[in-house]
């Protein structure tokens, strides 16, 4: 893997596969979703060994620690020589709760279909 010495955040992000595609990574940096030191960064901030970023994908807010810089996309298991992910396990418990299906009511057998009342609920709960 080619190391340099200066890496724009939205390439490293995307390297390090916090976000799918590099343009992804752009789009969360100019919308606010990209955070250092608590502050907004822009698409073609620096990045150096050492720093923390705070990046948002889709209802997660990933923490992640700059061990090593690169360009070049790598794989999900050389992730770790680049990367710490710094995320507190209560973000994906949260995320995870969040993501659970309500559970539909259920009728006892034999009753028939639904009523157009109990077809409204059921409608309401998904």
């Amino acid at each position: 893997m080619e190391e340099s010495g200066e890496v724009r955040v939205d390439k490293w992000l995307w390297a390090v596969r916090i976000y799918k595609t590099r343009s992804f990574a752009t789009t969360a940096c100019r919308a606010g979703h990209v955070k250092f030191q608590g502050v907004n960064v822009k698409p073609s901030h620096t990045v150096r060994i050492g720093q923390v970023f705070t990046a948002r994908t889709g209802e997660l807010n990933r923490t992640v620690k700059v061990i090593a810089l690169l360009e070049k996309r790598v794989g999900p298991k050389s992730v770790a020589q680049y990367a710490e992910d710094l995320t507190p396990a209560a973000e994906y418990l949260r995320v995870a709760e969040d993501r659970k299906l309500p559970q539909a009511p259920k009728r006892p057998k034999g009753s028939g279909r639904p009523t157009k009342k109990e077809r409204r609920q059921l409608e309401n709960l998904f």
